[in-house]
Order: structure tokens, then C-alpha cells, then sequence
């Protein structure tokens, strides 16, 4: 059974965005590949891309695993603990 990546995606982008200082700037599930772009909303600078591999793995633009589709919180979590944001 293939992986639905883009519904993947959009439940990270929900996650991420329940963070106080987290902004969804763009959820491409169109582009190949797919992707979540977030930022720190007090921040022009801290901002990162996601996309979700075929494996299941949230995978950021320089190539660090946040974490699982098993657990899309604590992935989105981590992304948070890397943007400097305040906890869900």
C-alpha cells in the first residue's frame, strides 16, 4: 500500500500551525515534491521547508529527519523546537 504523502503533509501542516509562534507560509501538495514551507512568526529568517518521503519520514530542505507519519505531533514538535517557537 503506497503512502498518501500530501494528506501526510496537510495533518503536519495542521500540527505545526496549533504552535503559537508557527506560521504556515505554503502547502504545495501539487509540486514534486510535495511540500509544507513553516515559519517562526516573529522571524523573517527561521523558517523551514518538509516534505514527507515515500517511507513516511518528515524530512526538512538540509536533510534532517523530524519524525514519522506514526507521530505527526512530535514531528511538528520538533520543527518547532528548531524554529525557536513556544510549545503547542
Amino acid at each position: 500500500m503506497m503512502l498518501d504523502t500530501a494528506l501526510c503533509l496537510e495533518r503536519f501542516a495542521w500540527h505545526a500551525g496549533r504552535h503559537a509562534d508557527l506560521a504556515v507560509q505554503s502547502l504545495a501538495l501539487a509540486s514534486d515534491p510535495a511540500y509544507v514551507s513553516v515559519r517562526n512568526r516573529f522571524s523573517a529568517t527561521l523558517a523551514e521547508t518538509v516534505t514527507c518521503s515515500d517511507e513516511g519520514a518528515f524530512i526538512t530542505s538540509w536533510g534532517y529527519r523530524l519524525g514519522t507519519t506514526a507521530d505527526v505531533e512530535s514531528a511538528a514538535a520538533r520543527l518547532a523546537f528548531l524554529l525557536a517557537a513556544l510549545p503547542a
